[in-house]
Parts: structure tokens; sequence; C-alpha cells
């Protein structure tokens, strides 16, 4: 075993002086707190929900994210790929699944739509074809 050599007194003081004023240390504590008041976007995944559900869902959602002041709303409604509409035919392929009827809900409902200032698919890096973006107005 290799024996650790003894510091030297300029050494322990340089140590206590930087342990009473650690001014180079990052806070990382402090920098949470900045992002938490710039928090604009709300995110939200409704795979697995009927189309009824994720309507009622995505009425809550909104108004929260309106009480709550957020200034756009991700919603993951995934591509319908795996969609059993298509062997239902009374059913709308399209608006069978949650990516188009989403939209159409909000669109088509008063309460909500007032509160609304566009929707959009989203960006590639944030779901694209699979997601789409919720502007809100600030109100």
């Amino acid at each position: 075993m290799i024996k650790k050599k003894e510091l030297s007194q300029e050494d322990k003081k340089a140590w206590e002086d930087y342990i009473r004023n650690p001014s180079d240390i990052y806070n990382k504590d402090k920098n949470i707190q900045k992002n938490d008041k710039k928090k604009t976007r709300y995110k939200y995944d409704l795979h697995g929900f009927t189309l009824d559900d994720a309507n009622i869902k995505v009425r809550e959602i909104v108004e929260y994210c309106i009480k709550h002041k957020f200034k756009e709303l991700l919603l993951i409604t995934g591509k319908g790929l795996h969609s059993t509409n298509d062997r239902d035919a009374y059913v709308s392929k399209d608006l069978g699944k949650l990516k188009y009827s989403v939209p159409e809900f909000i669109k088509n409902n008063y309460d909500l739509n007032k509160f609304i200032v566009s929707i959009n698919d989203a960006d590639h890096s944030d779901g694209g074809q699979g997601a789409i973006i919720i502007k809100l107005k600030s109100l």
C-alpha cells in the first residue's frame, strides 16, 4: 500500500480558503429555478386513449395550460399506424385517429378554440407527424 504524502501548510491553507469561499462552483439549483420560470410548453402523451377519452383529456389539458399560463402545448398523438379503423366500414379511416380527430375536436369546440392561436404538426425533433403543437393565447 502506498502511503499518501502529507499536505503542506500552504496547500492546507489554500484548501480551507477555498472551502470558505467556493466562488467557482456551479450552482445547478439556481439554473433549475430559472428554467422553471421560463417553462412555456406543456407536453402530454395521448397514446392508448380512445377518441372520446382523448377529447375529454385534451379539454382538461388546455384548461390547465391556460390557468398556468403555458404558451404552447405539445400533444403526442402517434401516427395512427396501429389503428384498427381500417377494419370498420362505418368509421372514418382518418378521423378515427387521434392525429386528425384531436385538432378537429378543438377547432369545432368554441370553449377551447377561443384559447387557441394555431394548431400545427410538430417539428421532427418534437415528434414530427406523431405529434401536434398547439399555440395558446396569452390571457
